[in-house]
């Protein structure tokens, strides 16, 4: 397993997926999810995607512990975008994405919100984060929740990346018996397992690029103040903020526009007024690494 790319391993892994908890109806069209962009995905309806995803993970996720729990409501949700598909009204370039999120974002659900600890074992949300209500209206799929390291590795000096009480220990998909790093370990395993194409981390100090780099995947740490922390459980309010992690930049330029702005309970994104733009890809530069 360790000369292994991810390629490699989803291929050989997926060999294996028999007695599947989800139907695999999404795999007979034949959707090729390694590897999958944001824009190739809108080539396929909600539904098939979400089928996918969830099938993947039922066959791999016990061998890497990234997903903490999954939203009973996620194809639901798939069939609601596809209506609105079907009805030419097309919300952006997240219309329909299954996207994962770390569970120490508040949704309100009926998924929990823990931070992997069993003392919030039964915690459900009043009401989504502000980036979760975001993502909502940007039409995304909210496909579950994401392990982690416990309290955001906030519960002791000598805690181990990746462990949560209630997920147990994250393991690198190109490596398990590599760690994939912390705090948002569960969000770099599952995007890099190609369990969804995008994520939401949480970083305070190393929590989003750490895993990110560890997993193969582009991580990144917004200005604190241009995503809105409210509703995700706190470390810091001097450097806790939430951010996107993908496959590819452009990817995470699209979420990030996503989930940027203003919230009114949340006074430090008053510091990101004229700052935040609701579409980052227009910056990107094809030429920007040439010499």
């Amino acid at each position: 397993m360790n000369d292994l790319d991810r390629r490699d391993f989803i291929r050989i892994a997926g060999l294996g997926a028999t007695a599947l908890a989800f139907p695999l109806g999404a795999f007979a069209q034949n959707i090729p999810l390694e590897e999958l962009t944001l824009a190739a995905m809108q080539r396929y309806s909600a539904r098939a995607l979400t089928e996918a995803y969830l099938t993947r993970i039922a066959a791999l996720d016990k061998g890497v512990h990234s997903m903490i729990e999954l939203n009973p409501d996620a194809l639901a949700i798939a069939d609601a975008r596809d209506a609105e598909r079907r009805a030419r009204r097309m919300r952006g370039p997240l219309h329909g994405i299954p996207i994962v999120i770390k569970d120490n974002i508040d949704t309100a659900d009926r998924m929990r919100t823990t931070a992997g600890s069993l003392a919030l074992n039964e915690n459900i949300a009043a009401r989504d984060a502000h980036l979760v209500q975001r993502l909502r209206e940007a039409g995304a799929v909210l496909l579950g929740k994401t392990n982690l390291s416990e309290w955001a590795n906030f519960r002791s000096t000598h805690s181990t990346s990746g462990w949560s009480a209630r997920g147990g220990l994250t393991q690198n998909p190109y490596s398990p018996d590599r760690n994939c790093c912390g705090s948002s370990s569960g969000t770099g395993a599952a995007i890099s397992a190609n369990f969804a194409a995008v994520g939401i981390g949480t970083e305070t100090d190393g929590s989003i690029v750490c895993p990110a780099s560890s997993c193969g995947l582009v991580g990144l740490k917004p200005t604190v103040g241009l995503v809105s922390r409210s509703g995700i459980i706190p470390i810091s309010h001097s450097q806790d903020t939430a951010g996107p992690m993908t496959r590819t930049v452009t990817d995470t330029a699209i979420l990030l526009g996503a989930i940027a702005g203003i919230d009114s309970l949340n006074a430090v994104t008053a510091t990101s007024r004229g700052h935040a733009h609701a579409d980052y890809t227009t910056f990107l530069d094809p030429n920007g690494l040439r010499g």
